[in-house]
């Protein structure tokens, strides 16, 4: 049987990992997992005390808003003008989303067609990559990587890189996906770098999609900025705020589009042909979420925080440095020097069946993800402790 959109979708390097993991833990062996960014955090009690009252409720069980019910709308832009001083209007620039992969997946049905094309970071966030591809488009990959010989500041390359592929490109791209703080390379941009962009997005017409799913995952005083921060951004730019790691709320899948109110029109007009809306009783917790537990976030940051201290400094003390991460949920570590003949999936699978140790390999994140492996920081200092011994028993050359 001939099928569509799929057919071209390369073999998922992560399902590998995932198959050498569980089939080692059917074996009976402790594995150590930082190959997934599921996270371990719970949710915030209140949430999870007022879905449980919610659900009771047979009103509840109907088919709900696709856009979002009104007060849940009310609630993110409450929350978008305490944190970053973002005025946003609840009937216009908001629309609710199944989560941050539904909502970027859909606006590119919105935003591109046969014939267009999109600029992404590479690497990148695999869906970042693939729904501009599913809506019929070309991608254009914009290498945001390591800093080149002689120093120099990664958002200043990635910015050059940008503008030599907007010159090069040919038609011109009418969208650039954006993400910061960045999954899987951990690269953050200030506010200065989002009013750059701004700037060149309304000069040439383009409009930025800016996925902030680690708005609230910041170390050593860094403050993710917001693109909707920036002077007449709303002209250009939309931004994906998720529930998912901020509240650490990841099977709820509650997410928002925001910014520019044409393009949340379009997504919102789209979302009415498909879908009726998350589960009311998680529309309704998740005001509560936001409303009565926005202390949660600083909370769960510092869980990731200490983790990711404790896995840099194990990391470092085995040979092994890793650039401690200013955001993000994640270490995108260089493979070391000594193992640099395996690829990112052979050093993956070599971890997991020799050091008991499971990491994302950095060919799953498209072109330039190729000679790293993520770690995702969903272990406790515990665990992080037993993966570094079992990594300096494994690396035997470092």
């Amino acid at each position: 049987m001939e099928f569509r959109r799929i057919t071209g979708l390369p073999p998922y390097v992560f399902a590998e990992i995932d198959a050498l993991k569980l089939a080692a833990r059917r074996a009976g062996r402790d594995v150590v997992d930082f190959a997934f960014g599921n996270p371990d955090i719970p949710s915030p009690e209140v949430a999870v005390e007022k879905l449980a009252e919610a659900v009771h409720n047979p009103r509840n069980h109907r088919y709900s808003a696709s856009r979002g019910i009104p007060k849940l709308r009310q609630a993110v832009a409450a929350l978008y003008q305490r944190r970053f001083g973002v005025d946003l209007d609840p009937e216009t620039e908001v629309v609710t989303t199944i989560g941050a992969k539904e909502g970027l997946s859909h606006l590119m049905w919105v935003l591109l067609g046969p014939g267009d094309s999109a600029l992404v970071p590479s690497p990148s966030y695999p869906i970042h990559i693939y729904a501009p591809l599913f809506a019929g488009a070309e991608v254009r990959h914009v290498r945001l990587g390591e800093v080149p010989e002689g120093g120099g500041d990664t958002s200043e390359v990635f910015f050059g890189n940008l503008m030599e592929a907007w010159e090069s490109a040919w038609p011109k791209p009418r969208v650039v996906i954006l993400s910061f703080p960045h999954n899987p390379t951990t690269a953050c941009v200030d506010l200065a770098w989002m009013q750059r962009i701004v700037d060149f997005a309304r000069e040439h017409g383009i409009v930025l999609v800016h996925d902030f799913a680690y708005a609230d995952i910041a170390f050593d005083g860094y403050r993710p900025p917001s693109i909707l921060e920036v002077p007449g951004a709303k002209e250009c730019a939309v931004e994906l705020y998720s529930m998912t790691k901020s509240f650490s709320m990841a099977g709820w899948r509650v997410a928002f589009l925001v910014g520019n109110p044409q393009i949340v029109a379009a997504l919102t007009k789209l979302k009415s042909y498909l879908d009726y809306g998350t589960f009311q009783p998680i529309q309704i917790a998740a005001i509560v979420a936001m409303n009565e537990a926005p202390e949660y976030p600083a909370a769960v940051n510092e869980v990731y925080r200490s983790r990711r201290d404790a896995l840099c400094d194990g990391l470092g003390r085995i040979g092994w440095p890793v650039e401690r991460p200013r955001g993000t949920m994640f270490l995108w570590a260089p493979i070391p020097e000594p193992y640099r003949e395996l690829s990112s999936l052979e050093f993956a699978r070599f971890l997991v069946e020799e050091a008991e140790v499971a990491v994302s390999p950095g060919e799953g994140f498209g072109p330039g993800g190729e000679g790293h492996v993520r770690f995702a920081l969903i272990e406790n200092e515990q665990r992080i402790g037993q993966a570094v011994r079992n990594l300096r028993r494994t690396l035997t050359k470092l």
